[in-house]
């Protein structure tokens, strides 16, 4: 009996063993491929906090709670599945797939940039107007999560081409480790920016001098905070998806661009003490420039080219 339960035992260990090499496996190819999102990340927490925006104080957190909902319900119900269908049946569709969604990045962050410089009567602010709290909250959250599927799209792909050479059952654990905890770090980060105001509101009242003018500070800066997220928003979309389309083009060994690219970033790599850091700005802001003739090559085919023909 005691030989019987020392086996028993040491078979549970054993699987334990397993197991705990298991969950290493999928949580190192989960930090390896999360770190290539990293730009599709901020870029998400930098888009969604305009969403929040202009509702009560009561109503940002409820909001925040069922745009993260939605983007669990779409990375585990949709791209998931989807991206492990892909890894399997037709893995030559991720880098197809990947430049798609690069070139859509440049062309939001090229469209952000066109809007900008070509001012536009505020038409939706005359139809939110028109509708109750409720549907307006259902049509920003509808629309946030709408956002969210497209980014989450983009941080799945990113996330599957940095383990697709891992078997099936760890790219589906990595996929929703990367997935999850992105969620749950964004959409921590959003709901502090939104009620970054009321923090600051809250703490301008209490007895402490310092402790006050740091919450009137916060409260000042809550402006600036969203204008610089959106600044930083359209940064990282042309970043992004110019570096994705870049090294789509050396997949497919469409070789200038990218030589072009990566030369800028070793030259610039080679500056004393620094060249780490200048080398991926360098890297960084050639990407960023591929975005923006992408994007605006899309912007114009869409705006310029239409309004010649009336």
């Amino acid at each position: 009996m005691a030989s019987g339960l020392v086996a028993l035992l040491d078979d549970v260990a054993a699987i334990a063993k397993i197991a705990a090499t298991s969950l290493d496996d999928v949580t190192a190819a989960a930090g390896k491929a999360g770190s290539k999102a990293v730009g599709v990340v901020i870029d998400d927490a930098a888009v969604t906090p305009g969403y929040a925006v202009g509702f009560t104080p009561d109503r940002e957190l409820p909001i925040i709670a069922k745009i993260a909902l939605g983007s669990l319900a779409n990375k585990f119900l949709l791209l998931l599945p989807g991206a492990l269908l892909i890894s399997a049946f037709a893995p030559w569709l991720l880098t197809p797939l990947l430049m798609l969604g690069g070139a859509y990045l440049c062309f939001e962050a090229a469209e952000k940039l066109y809007e900008a410089v070509v001012k536009h009567e505020d038409t939706d602010t005359v139809e939110e107007l028109a509708l109750s709290s409720k549907e307006l909250e259902k049509q920003k959250v509808t629309g946030a999560i709408r956002t969210d599927l497209i980014l989450s799209a983009e941080i799945m792909a990113i996330a599957l081409n940095d383990v697709a050479d891992q078997p099936l059952a760890l790219q589906a654990g990595a996929l929703a480790l990367v997935g999850l905890l992105i969620t749950i770090g964004v959409y921590g980060v959003v709901a502090l920016i939104v009620k970054m105001d009321d923090i600051g509101l809250h703490l301008s009242k209490g007895r402490a001098a310092a402790m006050r003018a740091l919450g009137r500070g916060m409260v000042k800066a809550m402006p600036v905070v969203l204008d610089a997220l959106t600044r930083i928003g359209t940064a990282a979309m042309l970043w992004v998806g110019g570096g994705i389309i870049v090294h789509g083009l050396e997949h497919y060994h469409f070789s200038p661009i990218p030589t072009w690219v990566e030369g800028l970033s070793h030259w610039a790599a080679t500056a004393p003490a620094v060249g780490p850091v200048t080398g991926w700005l360098a890297f960084a802001v050639g990407s960023a420039a591929v975005g923006l003739v992408v994007g605006g090559l899309i912007v114009a085919a869409l705006h310029l080219v239409p309004s010649k023909k009336h």
